[in-house]
């Protein structure tokens, strides 16, 4: 039996039982079995805040769909639930039934670990990816992004962890975020950007772009936020300082990149993890991914949302002048507020 000790890291997720995007139930339940699985694999003590949503009265509890740990194993899992009458408090409650980084903060707030990984539950994270973690080498004053791939959602629940990260790793569709060389360079889902032959030639570009843009231009182009909200990982101390996410009453787009920023102006620095320490998403219906510009057109008019250059340009004066870049009161995450654990 293994000995249960303090968790290293605690990732902080939500979800609740609707089915978003379908298949909901498979892709959690994927991601929950991947998770124990690493975690006994490369001996990661750890503990999984599931952040359970206004959960719908018509269906189970997560807690009774989703994979069971056992005593053997190096992952615990808690369950907090948000009942619906607290959901109902909020504006726009009646057009969105989970409000992301609201829920993400509730986990923040009650993390037992030093360290708190905030992802998403529709995701494997890569063997390098948890090499790093297993390395217990994480440092306050530093946050961690790691590369998002998306890969077809054809995996069977019910196969072996091994057998889905080598489909994704020879199934990717496509790569979002920066490259841990030359982070203020865009568009590193490029050809030229896969061969380490043209890594000196973009290091070079990388350092005359620093030289011609003042740093506050420099560190939100270094900001890696493309589906930051998937992972980004610092420690409890540092997402205290932060006072996590804002806590705005609208979609939850861009709200995960003002996480960053406001980690930026309180000079905690970003690493970006090497290419192959990367999550991999299951694709589904229903994200923030549009197929085309008709469907984005609609996907803003149907739902409040933040618009991004009004967010950069307030991230640049906050930036600029060392100031805050606070929205939150003193008991953000529903600090005050006694929640259903189980």
């Amino acid at each position: 039996m293994t000995k249960r000790v303090a968790p290293y890291i605690s990732f902080v997720a939500t979800s609740r039982n609707d089915n978003h995007g379908g298949d909901m139930t498979k892709r959690m339940c994927i991601f929950v079995k991947g998770l124990i699985h690493q975690c006994n694999q490369f001996k990661v003590p750890a503990e999984l805040i599931m952040v359970e949503w206004n959960p719908p009265a018509d269906r189970p509890p997560l807690k009774e769909v989703l994979p069971q740990v056992t005593e053997d194993d190096f992952l615990t899992v808690r369950y907090i639930v948000v009942p619906t009458e607290l959901h109902q408090k909020l504006r726009f409650s009646e057009r969105l039934p989970l409000f992301q980084m609201i829920a993400k903060n509730v986990g923040i707030r009650r993390a037992s670990a030093p360290f708190v990984l905030c992802t998403n539950i529709d995701l494997l994270f890569s063997d390098a990816l948890f090499e790093k973690l297993a390395r217990q080498d994480l440092k306050t004053g530093h946050y961690y992004r790691a590369n998002r791939c998306d890969i077809p959602s054809e995996l069977d629940e019910n196969g072996r962890v091994e057998d889905w990260l080598t489909f994704a790793a020879n199934n990717i569709l496509v790569r979002l975020g920066k490259s841990s060389f030359y982070p203020n360079l865009t568009d590193t889902t490029s050809f030229l950007f896969r061969y380490r032959w043209m890594i000196p030639v973009f290091q070079l570009a990388s350092r005359l772009k620093r030289q011609i843009s003042s740093k506050a231009q420099t560190i939100l182009q270094e900001l890696d936020t493309e589906a930051c909200g998937d992972f980004t990982l610092m420690s409890k101390e540092d997402w205290l300082c932060i006072e996590g996410y804002p806590e705005l009453e609208v979609y939850s787009l861009h709200i995960d990149s003002m996480g960053l920023i406001a980690a930026s102006t309180k000079n905690i620095q970003q690493v970006v993890l090497r290419y192959d320490a990367c999550t991999y998403h299951l694709r589904h219906s229903n994200g923030w991914e549009f197929a085309n510009l008709r469907d984005k057109l609609l996907f803003y008019t149907n739902k409040p949302v933040l618009d991004w250059w009004s967010i950069y340009e307030y991230g640049r004066e906050a930036i600029v002048s060392n100031g805050e870049f606070s929205f939150n009161g003193a008991d953000w995450g529903m600090n005050d507020v006694e929640l259903v654990e189980y």
